[in-house]
């Protein structure tokens, strides 16, 4: 290299793609109060964690539904204690939203949504 030579420094950035929106159904506010306090902190959060990014892929805890539980859901995803609880959603990759649809708590063979049996 002489004085006049300078070394080529080339950057590469890695563009991630934006996170999901979430964006939750009225109805679910009813959904969380069926459910102890305690455990809001929790599922708040583990929505974040499993919907933000990839939502529509498939885990060991999100699956996609292979009968409606709440109208319009076609995600599912456990979380919780001994994955009591469950989250039901819809994706819409184009506009990069999560449509939160419903929050229950799975007991058995029941589940329940805002605190009522749903079959």
């Amino acid at each position: 290299m002489t004085d006049g030579d300078f070394p080529t420094i080339i950057m590469v950035i890695k563009a991630e793609k934006p996170p999901f929106a979430l964006v939750y159904a009225t109805q679910v506010k009813d959904h969380l109060r069926a459910i102890e306090t305690k455990y809001h902190a929790l599922i708040r959060s583990e929505v974040e964690v499993q919907l933000l990014f990839e939502p529509n892929v498939e885990t060991r805890n999100r699956k996609p539904l292979k009968r409606p539980v709440a109208p319009d859901a076609e995600w599912e995803f456990r979380l919780g204690p001994h994955n009591r609880f469950r989250v039901f959603y819809q994706v819409d990759a184009e506009s990069r939203q999560v449509r939160v649809l419903a929050i229950g708590v799975k007991d058995r063979d029941s589940l329940l949504i805002g605190g009522e049996e749903v079959r």
